[in-house]
């Protein structure tokens, strides 16, 4: 769909306008110049609002208050997104919005009334020549299709996107280069519900976290992911003391040695001591005559010695993460089922009381909505993107739950859209 404004647009800003994140850059760049959250952000030691990128570069993140442009994916607050664009364009990309014209990524099914708000935005606030809209369902197939021209994907010009962001999850087929709207399928489930769950989580074991939701998005991305298995993980889970690998420590910022959370490292397993026998080194000196009673003292600070050596050749620390010296007073956040608990809710939502589907029943159904020559196709392509796609284990983890769904005539080909490499 194309809405114009008339005039000649000499270049095209291209704006994907999620819900956590806007990425924006030129048309024709291989990357967005910009990825910036989509939000307003204001610090309790502070009364001024920080726009898309300055919240990135806030020290002060404790009980930051958020506030967002777009709930359940669609915009209801014009204003505030007015603020964020227009730091996009002058601070990021330096363009002239006059100048130019817009492609605009939106979410499927928006309102009629919220779309009339964003040409209102478009036109009359930032004066742009023509306007492009455009869905992240048929962006995705086109850019995997250009990947790889002779891919049945390509030659077929037939996918299933599935695009798992913060607000929601839609399962949304593609045929002859176009959205099957009366197909498309939709989970109430994003990124922002994990945050949420995993907040609860935390709140009640341990942190009273509610109020730290910028905090607990770091987490999450950085702590959870996606288990192949959940029974197996959760007897390792069980587990108390080094044997239980699944055990992580996020240090929470105190906003003042810490300006960021990060992960622990965990601690390295303990070498196993030497076992020395004494008696036959006291019988060895006695029949030489040499014996020493300083022998077995001197033999220990040489083991001290020797462990001290080890220690400081120990690999040093990955560059993300703080200094490895143990610090004292510091706050530690310690996740062990958490870490595959809170993303679990995306496959099996009924679980946890919710009424919805999960997204491999959501994929079959959005399959079968479609005519039965497309089947095949459909299941041999299906893309994922979205950042909750980006978890570790998602992509084994759905063709995992979708193969028992699916009769053994179709292949299925899962592919994670990789758009930054």
């Amino acid at each position: 769909m194309k809405r114009t404004g008339g005039g000649v647009t000499p270049s095209v800003v291209v704006l994907d306008n999620g819900a956590g994140y806007c990425k924006a850059g030129m048309a024709g760049q291989a990357q967005p110049t910009a990825v910036v959250p989509n939000c307003l952000a204001r610090p309790r030691s502070a009364k001024k609002w920080l726009v898309a990128d300055q919240v990135q570069e806030c020290d002060d993140i404790q009980s930051i208050a958020i506030k967002r442009p777009i709930d359940r994916g669609y915009m209801i607050s014009p204003d505030v997104e007015r603020e964020i664009w227009d730091r996009i364009f002058k601070t990021h990309l330096k363009v002239n919005t006059t100048e130019c014209g817009l492609m605009l990524v939106e979410p499927l099914f928006t309102l009629s009334s919220i779309q009339k708000t964003t040409d209102e935005l478009v036109f009359e606030d930032f004066g742009f020549q023509s306007f492009c809209v455009g869905n992240s369902a048929v962006s995705t197939h086109a850019y995997q299709a250009h990947k790889a021209p002779t891919s049945i994907l390509a030659r077929g010009r037939t996918s299933l996107v599935v695009d798992s962001g913060f607000s929601f999850t839609h399962a949304a087929p593609v045929f002859q280069n176009k959205v099957v709207t009366t197909s498309a399928k939709r989970i109430n489930l994003g990124g922002k519900a994990l945050t949420n769950y995993l907040k609860e989580l935390v709140s009640y074991r341990a942190w009273n976290v509610m109020d730290e939701t910028y905090i607990i998005e770091d987490v999450k991305e950085k702590l959870c992911f996606v288990s192949t298995d959940i029974d197996r993980d959760l007897n390792i889970a069980r587990i108390k003391g080094r044997g239980n690998t699944l055990r992580r420590e996020y240090v929470l910022p105190d906003g003042v040695k810490y300006k960021r959370g990060f992960v622990k490292e965990p601690e390295p397993e303990p070498e196993p001591k030497k076992v020395v026998n004494v008696s036959d080194e006291d019988d060895d000196d006695e029949e030489d005559g040499d014996f020493d009673e300083n022998n077995a003292d001197e033999d220990q600070v040489d083991e001290e010695k020797k462990q001290r050596e080890q220690r400081s050749r120990a690999p040093p620390r990955k560059p993300l993460t703080k200094p490895s010296a143990k610090q004292e007073e510091q706050q530690e956040l310690t996740l062990t089922n958490e870490r595959f608990l809170v993303p679990e809710m995306l496959f099996h939502p009924a679980d946890l009381g919710m009424n919805e589907a999960g997204l491999a029943e959501c994929i079959v159904r959005a399959i079968n909505a479609c005519e039965p020559e497309l089947h095949a196709l459909l299941y041999q392509s299906v893309l994922l993107t979205g950042g909750n796609t980006l978890l570790p284990g998602f992509k084994d983890r759905l063709e995992h739950e979708l193969r028992p769904l699916v009769t053994d005539d179709y292949n299925i080909n899962i592919e994670v859209v990789d758009w930054y490499v």
